[in-house]
């Protein structure tokens, strides 16, 4: 069974122990997967090197280039390659989320592979992390990996949103649960979906008191347990695999993961950039923040990365 064909790695420069390596090669045996190890260096000191002439800052750049080559080699000998396709690329660039998606596009990759680690303090609120960059930028497919393991029958967690008013909702949860199932069939485990649905309006019930709030939530449950089912039917997902909660998604999501102990949460990211990014966010990057799995980003049907090759 295969879920991914082509697969791009975002290395570490600074780790031995790299989780996005370990998670691709078990991807990339599972489905006879094509593999690239990407390594984005930079050090502006070298540009910096006025006193020598440009061709001898490139030699020095070659020259690092190539030592970080070999670093990667030398990492995979601590790994059982012998049957797989791996190619080693290390490219210069001062922003490294730049380099991964025109990789990405160049090379037809169909899933970007990346750890994450955590962004602590103001330092996300001043420079947007490279993960946030690939959530919204990137072309395909992109998995960020935390430290949760992958056991066979485990739990993959499809987020989707119902009762959309347009029809990219419904497109974009098709591919959504497409993907969910596909990386299911190859790891073994069960799709479950979760649909989160806002509450009754606070403002609402105070500013008129007879408003039947618990009519209404109980009317809305109703309708996205409805509209969950019918999706949930078109791909054959059981109802004891289906939920429906109040809350924000999240919220909502990270709590469900967490009570299945999900080993993958994928959601839909729609690659929102600009001043609506920096002030809202998106709900990938919100739920990212706080599960404790690995999350799969499926972007929406026809999307063009704003990064062009």
């Amino acid at each position: 069974m295969s879920c991914v064909n082509n697969i791009l790695v975002v290395l570490d420069p600074d780790k031995q122990q790299q989780k996005a390596l370990n998670r691709a090669l078990h991807l990339a045996r599972i489905s006879q997967a094509s593999v690239t190890l990407m390594l984005s260096i930079y050090d502006f000191s070298y540009e910096m090197t006025t006193m020598l002439a440009a061709e001898e800052r490139n030699t020095m750049r070659d020259s690092l280039i190539k030592d970080r080559k070999v670093w990667v080699e030398d990492l995979l000998e601590d790994y059982n390659t012998r049957d797989l396709d791996i190619t080693i690329t290390v490219l210069w660039h001062n922003r490294p989320y730049e380099a991964i998606i025109e990789t990405a596009i160049s090379g037809e990759y169909d899933i970007i592979v990346k750890a994450t680690h955590p962004h602590e303090g103001l330092a996300h609120l001043i420079f947007t992390p490279t993960d946030w960059h690939l959530l919204r930028k990137a072309p395909c497919l992109v998995l960020l990996v935390k430290e949760h393991e992958w056991p066979e029958h485990g739990k993959v967690l499809a987020a989707i949103h119902t009762t959309g008013e347009h029809d990219h909702h419904d497109s974009l949860n098709h591919r959504i649960t497409e993907a969910a199932q596909g990386f299911a069939s190859c790891l073994h485990s069960e799709v479950h979906l979760i649909n989160a649905y806002p509450g009754a309006p606070v403002t609402i019930a105070a500013e008129i008191p007879e408003f039947d709030t618990g009519n209404y939530r109980e009317v809305i449950a109703e309708n996205h347990q409805q509209a969950l089912a019918e999706h949930a039917q078109r791909f054959s997902i059981a109802e004891s695999c289906q939920h429906v909660r109040e809350g924000l998604p999240e919220q909502v999501i990270p709590e469900l993961a967490e009570e299945l102990d999900a080993e993958l949460v994928v959601l839909g990211t729609i690659g929102r950039t600009g001043i609506s990014a920096a002030l809202l966010g998106n709900t990938a990057e919100h739920v990212i923040e706080q599960i404790n799995c690995d999350l799969l980003a499926v972007k929406p049907a026809g999307f063009e990365s704003p990064v062009k090759v």
